[in-house]
């Protein structure tokens, strides 16, 4: 394993994360009112704010993971292909394993889970290719 490239896919694909959801919540803010609507189940504006740091921390600890876990997988082939292929597994995954688990346990409507589904597949399909257009092994 290339453990620089590692760490490099790890930040960049962090920054890309916190990039796309940015534009994401930028260009649709009828999610951010979608989230308003269930203020006993996600935080105010300011509480995220406060808790961003540990937000942010668990986010750059889960990209590096995943840069780990695709190391270990790579065989070779097109960083972009490859790693469109890994992030819409792992995209699948979150919407199986926290969007639709969150529908199943927490009060919140099928509307904002769709949206929600939607917006984070998007998110991690990209975070997949970033970390597959950085990442290569180590030389022989």
């Amino acid at each position: 394993m290339n453990y620089l490239r590692i760490v490099l896919a790890s930040v960049a694909a962090f920054v890309a994360y916190m990039g796309i959801g940015g534009v994401i919540f930028a260009t649709m803010p009828f999610l951010k009112d979608e989230f308003l609507k269930y203020p006993a189940v996600y935080r105010s504006h300011e509480g995220q704010m406060s808790h961003l740091p540990a937000g942010m921390t668990g986010l750059l600890l889960s990209m590096f993971v995943l840069a780990v876990l695709y190391a270990r997988i790579y065989k070779s082939g097109s960083g972009l292909v490859e790693g469109a292929s890994f992030g819409a597994l792992i995209g699948i995954f979150v919407v199986g394993a926290f969007v639709l688990h969150n529908y199943g346990n927490l009060n919140i409507g099928l509307r904002l889970t769709l949206i929600s589904g939607i917006a984070y597949f998007i998110e991690w399909s990209l975070v997949g290719i970033v970390i597959g257009l950085i990442y290569r092994p180590a030389a022989a």
